[in-house]
């Protein structure tokens, strides 16, 4: 039971290390550790724990106790006492009454699971890790000049600045400790574009904080202390981390970008409808104003392609070099143009003449028309397609983030069939959700096939494995409990504890079966064998249990924003321990009777014949003399009945 229980344990925690996503990468830190401790408990246990028992000295115990002695002696006999009066008189009623029982724990499975299903107990993939560092973005069009740009960065400085005088205690010590403001670039973009700017403010760490305030109520209340700038292209406000993509993101893939811009506008219209729903925009940016060249049909019959109209266009205002003059280390490039006074205006290039193949020169306005517009300062394509991503942020805890997006993908469904060649799909967190559940899908099948194969070999059986496994769902029952008791949401990283709870919570019922098989090739009967199963085992599984679950812990109870990833992994893995234990000490037993009634059913229909009926017949029962067949003390091994 030892080496196969770590197995399980390592094998379950295995596929942890190819979950795919930015997510991935923080969890498969995990099995890295704990699959190679595991092996060196194994270890520990067979060569190095054997060698330090040696040297226990074996004898008459002194009568006199101390205080530690004491207290053990006390703990001891009072579990002892607990399993005697309570635990076993319980689980002979379940034992009688094993369908009625087994009953009982389907209707809880059910009645969690459809918490879960019906949204009463929230999913939320990724929730949100409260950062201690604020950051609001400003994203003015291109060609914006600092001078516009800098006051509306000031006025969210300024806001900062309130929010830190707002919340400082006694001491004169405030929550928001520093303040940074950039005008003209944004992260490690610095300067030279004055259309961009940024305010960061940092927080005092949870732990820390001398009030109950968040870095999710500080954003809420710095946005709208600064609600929306005029004309912002893009403005956000972020106070997280581990965010690997906005919550809905809307990949638009076509071949025109007129197309493409008039189902994100509709896009972005239909997102304000939703409440919670906010910081809604789209990737697509307008470059600077340029005058835009369109050729003539009349300049084709004269010889002229729109590669000649550009090229002479561009000699005339911007030059072509005529030759490279050395001048010590460097070249002076000359260049012919027109003069300054002839390349000022749009009037210019309307006066202008072309030359067409022949030598002949012709007025522009006739071969050609010239209209202003914007470019493109980037162009984003996806298999050579031009691509625009209408992204959205929301309220995790507020909106239903899969309504949301199954009602879009129906307004969606109606509108894109009307642009030819145009075709979308959700990426963001919705395509990392994508990945993560097939890896998870994956992982899960893995687990369930290497945890039946590795019981499978010390049982030596293909049905034993499944009373084993069958608390497997329970530990999950008891996952969702905790993270009800938590008050917290189902995440993936609580997923990623449960998956890894697997291989933990099958440890005790292959401990207690392997008890079962034991005292049956010893001639027990079956029914001693089953109840004294539990009750001989009971303080190894309980404290086997109790000491996991208090290893979990701190962790558990952690406040350092570091923690708050494996918080959820940490109640799935601990409050799943606990209920599986509870659900140890019963089913188990149940359903080893229930495998023996199966097969006694099952040798009738085929007219063999089995020996193995269950039957409540027992002569230390008729007289008067059933606790004996147990024995006093749940550590010596029930005596086996004679009939």
């Amino acid at each position: 039971p030892v080496t196969f229980g770590i197995l399980t344990t390592m094998a379950a925690f295995l596929p942890l290390a190819g979950i795919e996503g930015r997510r991935g990468q923080f969890i498969a830190q995990i099995p890295l550790i704990v699959i190679p401790v595991l092996f060196f408990s194994l270890v520990e246990s067979k060569l190095i724990l054997p060698a330090h028992l040696k040297h226990i000295k074996t004898g008459r115990k002194k009568t006199e106790l101390n205080i530690l002695s004491r207290f053990q002696r006390r703990f001891a006999d009072g579990l002892e006492r607990f399993v005697i009066i309570y635990y076993r008189p319980l689980l002979e009623k379940a034992l009688r009454r094993r369908y009625l029982t087994l009953s009982i724990f389907l209707g809880l499975f059910i009645v969690i699971g459809g918490l879960v299903a019906g949204g009463k107990v929230q999913y939320i993939p990724f929730p949100r890790i409260q950062s201690e560092r604020a950051t609001a973005r400003l994203l003015m069009p291109l060609g914006t000049p600092i001078e516009i740009t800098a006051p509306h960065i000031n006025r969210m400085e300024k806001a900062a600045q309130e929010l830190q005088d707002k919340y400082r205690d006694a001491d004169g010590h405030s929550v928001v400790e520093n303040i940074l403001t950039t005008i003209g670039g944004t992260g490690a973009t610095r300067g030279g574009r004055p259309h961009m700017g940024e305010v960061v403010f940092e927080i005092t760490p949870p732990e820390d904080r001398q009030t109950d305030v968040t870095s999710r109520d500080l954003m809420n209340e710095w946005r709208e202390m600064i609600g929306v700038v005029p004309g912002a292209q893009e403005q956000n406000f972020r106070a997280e981390i581990g965010r690997s993509g906005d919550p809905i993101d809307v990949q638009l893939t076509g071949p025109s970008f007129e197309s493409l811009s008039l189902l994100a506008d509709q896009i972005k219209e239909e997102l304000t409808k939703y409440p919670g729903v906010f910081d809604i925009m789209d990737n697509f940016q307008d470059g600077k104003q340029e005058i835009k060249l369109a050729i003539k049909p009349e300049a084709e019959n004269l010889g002229l392609t729109m590669s000649d109209l550009a090229r002479q266009v561009r000699q005339a205002f911007y030059g072509d070099e005529a030759q490279r003059i050395p001048r010590g280390r460097e070249d002076v490039r000359v260049m012919v143009r027109y003069p300054v006074d002839e390349r000022r205006s749009l009037a210019n290039l309307e006066t202008m003449r072309i030359r067409t193949p022949d030598g002949a020169e012709v007025p522009f306005s006739t071969v050609a028309e010239a209209t202003r517009g914007r470019g493109f300062s980037t162009i984003r394509r996806i298999d050579r397609n031009r691509t625009i991503n209408v992204t959205a942020d929301a309220n995790k805890e507020q909106v239903n983030l899969e309504d949301v997006k199954s009602e879009l993908s129906l307004f969606l469904d109606d509108i894109v069939p009307g642009h030819p060649g145009v075709y979308w799909t959700f990426e963001g967190e919705s395509r990392e959700q994508r990945e993560s559940n097939s890896s998870f899908l994956g992982g899960m099948v893995f687990v369930v096939f290497t945890l039946y194969g590795l019981m499978a070999i010390p049982f030596r059986s293909y049905i034993q494995p499944l009373i084993v496994m069958s608390v497997i769902p329970f530990g999950l029952v008891g996952a969702v409990l905790g993270h009800i008791l938590m008050g917290m949401n189902l995440s993936f990283f609580s997923i990623f504890g449960m998956l890894a709870l697997a291989g933990v919570v099958v440890n005790d019922s292959l401990v207690m079966v392997h008890f079962v098989n034991k005292g049956r090739k010893d001639n027990m009967p079956l029914l001693t064998a089953v109840r004294s199963a539990g009750v001989v085992r009971f303080r190894a599984i309980l404290l086997t249990s109790l000491t996991t679950f208090s290893g979990l812990m701190p962790l558990i109870f952690e406040k350092s924003t570091q923690a708050q990833f494996l918080i959820p992994m940490a109640v799935s893995l601990g409050f799943g321990i606990l209920f599986a234990t509870f659900i140890t000490l019963f089913l188990v037993p149940i359903n080893y009777l229930i495998l023996e009634d199966l097969k006694f059913m099952l040798s009738k229909f085929y007219g063999l014949r089995y020996h193995q009926e269950v039957r409540w017949e027992d002569p230390c029962e008729a007289d008067g003399t059933g606790d004996n067949l147990l024995g006093s003390d749940p550590e010596t091994p029930p005596l086996a009945n004679p009939s």
